[in-house]
């Protein structure tokens, strides 16, 4: 394990799995879903659904194709996450370690006309505006949702989005893969693989998925959590390990 300085311009937040837990309404959304579409495999959904967007997983998992109904019941999908995150003992949706300190400093670059950090988030803007406020971050002015794309992650569209409402490029990676334009902060394979198909650099967390899953899909730096952070919009250090080489 090892220091690194990262300096960027902007810096892309996921949000679920990043900024903020919310494991126990997830598992309880689709403990609900199991009873409307019988047969689900709730424990292989966990497994390979996280980071993607609602929308996409029903299709996969629910085989729900009406574009209406689809509509109505990520809705229903998504409410069902903020209702039963606190159901029957469950944590709720909490900030994860230290991203308090980060969105504390990060509060004055939030802002057109020079916004510093952005939220690429596959929730729907309705779902991940709920969720923010139950755990009191902060909304910045570049907040990409799932409806905002007409692809989700892993494609790059939510974080290309992003990088260009904050006024970068995000291809201009260094070789020394500390100095970029856009840095990508990512808890899922499926998010690492967007950042990465934008052209960004990533860092990969350990939050929701196992080290084996994050290091297949190759982010640049992977951490145990945002409690490695130490200061700043510009210049972000993090005690981290390298998984691609320089």
């Amino acid at each position: 394990m090892s220091v690194v300085n990262f300096r960027v311009d902007a810096i892309l937040f996921d949000m679920d799995g990043t900024l903020v837990d919310s494991t126990a309404g997830v598992v309880g959304a689709w403990e609900t879903f199991a009873k409307t579409y019988p047969g689900l495999d709730v424990a292989n959904i966990l497994s390979n659904s996280h980071g993607v967007r609602t929308v996409d997983n029903l299709v996969k998992y629910c085989n729900v194709t009406d574009p209406a109904k689809l509509k109505d019941e990520a809705i229903r999908f998504e409410q069902a996450i903020v209702n039963s995150s606190r159901a029957d003992g469950r944590k709720g949706i909490v900030t994860l370690p230290g991203v308090r300190s980060i969105v504390d400093e990060l509060l004055p670059a939030k802002g057109f006309p020079h916004p510093r950090w952005a939220i690429c988030t596959s929730g729907t803007r309705a779902y991940a505006s709920a969720a923010l406020e139950i755990a009191r971050i902060d909304i910045p002015d570049v907040f990409v949702a799932a409806e905002d794309v007409n692809k989700g992650k892993p494609s790059p569209d939510p974080y290309l989005l992003g990088a260009s409402l904050c006024g970068v490029e995000p291809v201009q990676v260094d070789i020394s893969l500390t100095a970029s334009s856009g840095l990508v902060i990512e808890d899922a394979p499926a998010g690492v693989r967007s950042g990465l198909a934008a052209g960004c650099k990533v860092v990969g967390l350990l939050t929701t998925h196992s080290r084996q899953q994050m290091e297949e899909s190759q982010p640049h730096f992977l951490v145990p959590d945002l409690s490695r952070y130490v200061k700043g919009p510009s210049l972000l250090h993090l005690t981290s390990r390298r998984i691609r080489p320089a």
